[in-house]
């Protein structure tokens, strides 16, 4: 047993009397196999943690949105026997919570508009220099970005932005040298993910994320939110995502095919085996009800691979 699996059984252990999971999916297009990893990873651990399960569904950017692509990925869902707790959050429904949450942080001064353009941006190479910090005045558009350099209760930027993954270890970020102050309000009048992800677990009480390993890099900025924000961080499992021959992650921008709920089955055992939980062939043509009840009597967190990308195959 390696070091980070030993440290994934022991947290997974510590918390099975207050678990709260969830899946939180864009409605960008239907479900594929990429989301149906990090949805039926969620699920079981949730499940086997005698936990709740809860869908949120991530609709804060209409233009990048598919008519009837909500209801399609929550009708996938069912089709695989991953049925949710409670009812359906739409982030859409919660913008005045989010304006809120902004304002308090601009008027307790942690966050600050910025009206630098694209091309100042670009020049920055990723890295956000705080140049906007201390001006008086702004012109609009502006983003609103949330200061790096706030005091925490009890802990630090550095240790805000550290943690112990269930599958991928230990990681960080220093977040001031890699990150900069980040956006939490985009200067087209949208929500940051960064912020409405944040305030979302916090508002529902989630304990636990298990989610692809593409979003990795957020979670020290996430944590560092929840820090500054005066709330516990939930634990963080990140597991690989599925790539395809061209090494490219499975994805509606790569065009990943939808998975057929006619198969549910099939996926699920396609699912299982990329996550080396060994079902037995015997699965592939069960009853759904009946592969979803071995899996969670039979998950393994310990022998999810630690790595950040793996090869989808048999799909």
């Amino acid at each position: 047993m390696t070091p980070q699996t030993a440290v994934a059984d022991s947290m997974m252990a510590d918390h099975k009397t207050s678990y709260v999971g969830r899946f939180a999916p864009s409605p960008t297009g239907p479900l594929h196999f990429g989301s149906l990893l990090s949805a039926l990873a969620s699920y079981i651990d949730a499940r086997v943690n005698q936990g709740t399960w809860l869908v949120r569904m991530e609709d804060l950017d209409p233009p990048r949105e598919i008519h009837g692509a909500a209801e399609s990925i929550l009708q996938s869902l069912r089709d695989h026997g991953l049925n949710w707790d409670g009812e359906v959050l739409y982030q859409s429904e919660r913008l005045d919570a989010y304006k809120a949450l902004i304002d308090l942080l601009l008027s307790s001064q942690k966050a600050y508009t910025c009206d630098c353009n694209r091309t100042r941006i670009n020049s920055l190479m990723g890295v956000y220099d705080g140049h906007c910090r201390h001006k008086e005045v702004v012109t609009k558009p502006h983003a609103i970005r949330l200061r790096l350099d706030c005091a925490l209760e009890n802990s630090t930027p550095e240790s805000a932005a550290s943690f112990t993954d269930l599958f991928q270890g230990p990681y960080g970020q220093d977040l001031a040298r890699e990150v900069g102050d980040f956006i939490i309000h985009r200067k087209d009048g949208l929500t940051a993910y960064q912020l409405a992800v944040v305030a979302d677990d916090i508002f529902q009480g989630v304990t636990h994320i298990i989610r692809g390993s593409d979003l990795l890099d957020s979670s020290p900025r996430q944590r560092y939110l929840f820090t500054l924000l005066g709330a516990k961080p939930p634990i963080f499992g990140h597991i690989p995502v599925a790539i395809n021959e061209q090494g490219q992650k499975l994805s509606k921008q790569n065009l990943a095919p939808p998975i057929d709920g006619k198969k549910a089955s099939h996926n699920l055992w396609e699912a299982l085996n990329f996550l080396q939980q060994a079902p037995p062939l015997s699965l592939r043509s069960t009853e759904v009800g009946d592969i979803v009840d071995w899996a969670i009597g039979h998950w393994q967190p310990r022998l999810i691979p630690a790595r950040l990308d793996l090869p989808a195959e048999g799909l």
